[in-house]
Order: structure tokens, then sequence, then C-alpha cells
């Protein structure tokens, strides 16, 4: 029987599946995964800075915040060409996705307008396309969404109760509205959070609860391990047990059945066999290259050898009929 697509889950019910015995757990979130996804195959993406540093929220986890002393740099949105440069080396690597991030708490018209032309530009290389850029208005998720974009992702972070505790420059109420507007212009989601930064295990199902009642599932779920950065006020924070973070991505996997549900920042510090303890519990896409937008990760041969260890395989690019995306691969290929 296939797993049914849920947005009522209760607190309760998503605790039960994070009290199963590991086996149990691990074993519910691989026959799910195979219910929807092809159990060998992982999407890969990566993940490019492009405008880097001075952003004026105060996240505790952050280091592009530019109240805290991380030693990041603040620097202007690049250039056309320089993006597209790193986009056609992702590319050649064997990405199929490639990211976008911008540190602005809300980006101006003028902002998106700059972001759109380079979205433009790396879509005509056959990829994929996501963005970051902070807060948007519906108008700009239209102006980002006629230029090709393909992901917006915007995560919540942390459960609402913990949410105060982590940012006091926006309200978690803010994330849903940018998320409604995205929705709203056609646009899928990446939407994910943060766990490490100190929540119990009841918050991390609060989190994961509030994400699969979402109106609509994320179709990717990024799932970070908190990067202990110094200078931020989480620096000093408790290291997260690792089962407990390959439990958390089962049930992500369990409650949001049809996502993607990506390992994102703190891979870098995962050995290989915490990695193939995530694929196995259901996570099937990593960011793959020599940066996650400010923090390490894993270089790209590292993770070509482990996909070959474990008989994995990148996801190809699903191109959509109608879609921006298939008009300039079909033009490209005509030329």
């Amino acid at each position: 029987m296939t797993a049914a697509i849920r947005h009522d889950w209760s607190r309760e019910e998503v605790e039960h599946l994070f009290a199963l015995p590991f086996n149990d757990l691990l074993f519910q979130a691989q026959t799910v995964h195979r219910q929807y996804h092809d159990a060998n195959a992982v999407q890969v993406s990566t993940l490019l800075s492009i405008k880097t540093g001075g952003c004026p929220e105060d996240c505790a986890y952050c280091p592009q915040a530019a109240r805290y002393a991380t030693g990041v740099k603040a620097e202007k949105l690049m250039s056309v060409e320089a993006v597209v440069a790193r986009a056609q080396a992702a590319k050649d690597a064997g990405a199929s996705r490639f990211c976008m991030g911008a540190a602005w708490r809300s980006p101006k018209d003028r902002d998106v307008a700059k972001v759109a032309e380079i979205v433009s530009a790396v879509k005509a290389l056959g990829l994929q396309t996501c963005a970051t850029l902070g807060m948007l208005s519906r108008p700009q998720a239209d102006t980002l969404k006629s230029a090709g974009l393909d992901f917006y992702n915007h995560n919540i972070d942390t459960a609402p109760e913990l949410y105060g505790d982590i940012i006091h420059t926006r309200e978690m109420q803010d994330r849903f509205d940018t998320l409604d507007h995205v929705r709203g212009a056609g646009l899928k989601t990446c939407c994910g959070g943060i766990v490490g930064m100190g929540e119990s295990r009841s918050q991390r199902c609060a989190l994961l609860m509030t994400l699969a009642n979402l109106p609509e599932h994320p179709e990717s779920v990024p799932i970070n391990r908190l990067v202990r950065v110094p200078g931020t006020p989480l620096e000093h924070a408790e290291d997260l047990d690792p089962f407990e973070f390959v439990r958390s991505i089962a049930v992500a996997r369990i409650i949001m059945p049809a996502s993607v549900v990506r390992l994102s920042a703190g891979r870098e510090t995962m050995d290989d066999a915490l990695q193939a303890l995530c694929f196995a519990a259901g996570a099937n896409s990593i960011f793959y290259g020599e940066k996650l937008l400010v923090t390490g990760n894993p270089e790209a041969e590292r993770d070509r050898r482990l996909f070959a260890r474990l008989g994995l395989k990148p996801m190809d690019v699903e191109v959509e009929p109608g879609t921006v995306h298939a008009d300039i691969l079909e033009h490209v290929h005509a030329a």
C-alpha cells in the first residue's frame, strides 16, 4: 500500500515515529522511499553564493550576518558572466541543478531584475535553477518565474516555539508569507530547516510536522546539520548525535514521501558511513562541489567515489513540457 500524502500530521504521530527502534524506522523510511523514488538515484545540486555577506538579519547560526565577526567579507552581486562560468563548471562536474544564494533580508526590485537576468542565462545551459534571496513579494516571485526559475528556497529554520530564540529580525509568519508568494507564482518550493541548534527531540518533531502540514509539501526539503561557525551565537552548541540526525532524515522521508530530501549544510563533517545511513533513510539529494555558500562542502571527487561505492547514480533533470525550461532547451538544441 502506497503511503498517502498527508497534511494533517499530529505532533504525537511524529514523536512516535522518532521513538521507533532505529532499524524499524529505517525500514519504514526505505519502504516509503521506494514507493515514490528510485532508491539509487540522488539529485545533485551545486550552490553558489552570488552576493555574500552584509546581511542585516541576526540568525544565530549564520556567518553572513553583518553583526557577527565571522571573517566573511561583504561582496556585491556577481556579474552574469561570472555566475554562468561557475554554472557551466558545475554542470561539467555532474550537477543537474544550480542554486544561487544572495545575503539579502528582502531584495529590492532592481536586485530581483538583475537576478532574473542571471537565472535566464544559467537556465540556457540546461540546468535546473534555484534561488534563495530572502523574503519576496508576489510580483518579485512572478518576475523570477518569468525568467525561468524552477525552485525558490526559503527555510523555516526551526520549530515555531524555538524560532524566537534563534532569530529576532523577522517572524516565522514572514517566512510563511514568502512561501505563499512563491507557490502563488507557480514556483516549486525548497524549504527545510536546521537541526542541532539546541532543540529538543520534540522540537525537531515540531519542525518536521510544520513542513509536512504546509498547504503543499515542499518539492525539496533540505535538512541542515548545524555548522558551528566561530563568531556566531551558536558556535558552542552541543553536537547533535549522528543517529538522531539520521532519524530526522527518516521521519522527513515518511511524512513527506514525494519530496526530495536533501543532505545540506554539515555534510562535510559526516563520514561516508553516516552519509550512507542517510541515503538508506531516504535522503536523495546533495549539494556537490567546493562550497556551500560560505561553509565547506566535500570535494566533488570524494562524492563520486562514494556514489561508486554505494551504487548510486545522479538523478536526471526532468523537463516539463510547456515550461520556460523546455522552451530554452528546444531553442538551444535547434541552434
